[in-house]
């Protein structure tokens, strides 16, 4: 049995075409099923539907042979044991600062003020404000990040960021790119030696699918 870790939502659905290409149909879909162990067409590939962050560990402890998981997970997870062969170069996005309008974020790193930052990505941004010398308290927020500066819990957000709609509904600003994300699949280690015969011609597919689609 193969079992392949995927989160809802864009990854889920940007991963479709590329299982597609592979032979594999999930039998259900996992926005409307309430399942969290989707079958597929064919009898020896399941999936299974997890939380983004916890992809990575469902994969290292070998409950899952292989997911996809994006970048700002895998830098925060560190990637133990997880091979990482190919860049699926879906669900992009970007990891930012964002301020309210109007906050002088420039002066304020420039006059070496000691700054709030409310983000879900604390290692990814404590490495980016140390690497700057900027002085910051984090404050671990799961989730509505836009919402910490507007009522005083924090100066700045660190926060993945797409399209920025939903920065200028709530009236803030990105002030400074950290890294840019997308998608990776990842294996498990053992599973990558044990199973090598059933993910090859996965990995093959997912390789040519993506080579096809983005023309180097």
């Amino acid at each position: 049995m193969l079992t392949i870790a995927l989160s809802k939502g864009r990854i889920f659905d940007e991963t479709l075409p590329l299982l597609e290409a592979a032979g594999i149909v999930p039998t259900e879909n996992p926005e409307t099923s309430r399942k969290l162990i989707i079958g597929t067409n064919l009898p020896g590939v399941r999936l299974i539907i997890v939380r983004a962050s916890d992809v990575p560990t469902y994969v290292q402890h070998g409950a899952a042979d292989l997911g996809v998981a994006g970048k700002d997970v895998l830098r925060e997870h560190g990637g133990a044991n997880l091979y990482q062969p190919l860049d699926l170069e879906i669900a992009k996005c970007r990891l930012m600062v964002a301020v309210r309008a109007g906050f002088d974020y420039e002066g304020a790193v420039k006059r070496g003020a000691r700054l709030r930052v409310a983000t879900k990505y604390t290692d990814s941004a404590r490495e980016h404000f140390a690497a700057k010398g900027v002085h910051v308290d984090l404050i671990k927020l799961y989730g509505s990040m836009e919402l910490a500066p507007l009522v005083g819990l924090a100066d700045a957000i660190v926060d993945l960021v797409s399209t920025g709609g939903t920065l200028k509904a709530n009236n803030l600003v990105a002030v400074e790119h950290i890294y840019d994300v997308s998608s990776r699949l990842v294996v498990n280690q053992a599973a990558y030696k044990l199973k090598r015969a059933q993910l090859k011609p996965i990995l093959d597919t997912f390789a040519n699918a993506i080579q096809h689609h983005h023309p180097v």
